[in-house]
């Protein structure tokens, strides 16, 4: 598999490809609902505005089969951009290959590369091999806690 294996940037052709994988996503995250009409006009509002953020898409051929979400913000504890990355997902026959480390390398590359200082994510509590695949790829605990406040 992995011989076809590409990372490229989303375009809106990919939007409905990328629902169906923020699907398998969202069913596994307790705190979030599939609905494929808001993550395309979330994600179709990224791909608008390249300035807010950036789509990572593992393709093999055409095919999306991975994807990985940077959103961009400002730091005054860093001094300057920083991002933010969601939505980091594989197809389940693609995971364990080294394909989720291709992708997450090269989310990171493109952040550095925009100018960001810091990226942060974050995981379910419960995932624990999410968290030992980012702890792998460089990402380190934080003593920060998450709190939403959702409208």
């Amino acid at each position: 598999m992995q011989e076809n294996l590409a990372i490229t940037s989303a375009t809106h052709a990919d939007i409905s490809a990328l629902c169906e994988l923020l699907a398998i996503l969202f069913e596994q995250e307790p705190e979030f609902e599939v609905n494929a009409e808001r993550q395309a006009a979330g994600l179709k509002q990224i791909l608008d505005k390249p300035e807010q953020g950036h789509v990572l898409v593992l393709r093999d051929g055409e095919k999306p089969v991975g994807m990985v979400v940077l959103l961009f913000a400002l730091s005054t504890a860093m001094g300057g951009r920083v991002a933010l990355m969601e939505d980091m997902v594989l197809r389940p026959e693609y995971r364990n290959q080294g394909a989720g480390s291709r992708l997450i390398q090269k989310a990171i590359e493109f952040a550095r590369d925009s100018g960001c200082k810091r990226i942060t994510l974050m995981t379910d509590r419960a995932n624990v091999g999410a968290h030992d695949f980012y702890m792998r790829n460089g990402f380190r605990t934080s003593t920060m806690k998450a709190l939403r406040l959702v409208f």
